[in-house]
């Protein structure tokens, strides 16, 4: 039991920053292109509990965690009012890329964190148990901002990815297109879950996802252990 509440604390908390920042980062490019929907609704805080979704910020990440399965989450989207950009279509593009973006950023930082961290201990150097909690927070804060850029960039409603490539459509295109966030839950549940069930070499996560994942953590990793002077 006292190993499985470590594991989940080493995903939920840097899972919960990950997010929180995700998110923020659309209602701060928002309001700088125009749209104060977010600021004006109070949502522009980094106070978790104005943006936590119980179940897609702390319940799923950990049931995902225990089952090692790959680890997302959601958090309540900050609300953005595309109409009240000043280049609606531009601005939407914008907005969307700020999350993933945000999230690319946090993994630099902490692999900077991460090494200078580990710098006096070398590399055999034991770590306590504190240090040990914290570099295990670190480690995972890295991998799930990777994860959540490149996940949140599929081009599949209601994803960031979506609303980039809707900004790139032609604009009669681009509104087809964009009718199909209604139905985005559904969709992301039919080609993320029911579709790699049914049809394993669909796996959408494992395929297209998780490889420049890999590659783009293994160079975060590398950059934390030339920090550390490993």
């Amino acid at each position: 039991m006292t190993e499985m509440l470590y594991t989940v604390a080493t995903i939920i908390i840097p899972m919960v920053l990950a997010i929180v920042f995700h998110e923020v980062a659309h209602g701060w490019t928002a309001r700088a292109l125009g749209d104060p929907t977010a600021a004006e609704q109070k949502r522009l805080s980094l106070n978790p509990l104005r943006h936590v979704d119980p179940f897609g910020t702390i319940i799923l990440p950990g049931m995902l965690a225990l089952v090692k399965a790959p680890v997302f989450g959601w958090a309540k989207p900050v609300p953005v009012n595309f109409s009240r950009l000043r280049n609606p279509r531009t601005g939407m593009m914008l907005v969307a890329a700020a999350g993933p973006g945000t999230n690319l950023v946090l993994a630099l930082i902490g692999s900077v964190v991460l090494g200078l961290i580990l710098r006096p201990y070398g590399p055999q150097g034991e770590l306590g148990a504190v240090m040990g909690f914290i570099v295990a927070n670190l480690t995972n804060f890295l991998l799930i901002n990777v994860f959540l850029a490149l996940f949140n960039l599929l081009p599949i409603p209601p994803f960031d990815g979506s609303h980039i490539v809707q900004g790139l459509l032609p604009e009669r295109l681009g509104a087809y297109y964009g009718r199909f966030q209604a139905a985005g839950l559904l969709v992301v549940l039919l080609l993320i879950v029911v579709l790699p069930y049914l049809v394993p070499s669909l796996d959408i996560i494992g395929r297209v996802v998780l490889p420049p994942v890999q590659w783009l953590t293994r160079h975060y990793f590398a950059l934390a252990g030339a920090v550390a002077g490993f």
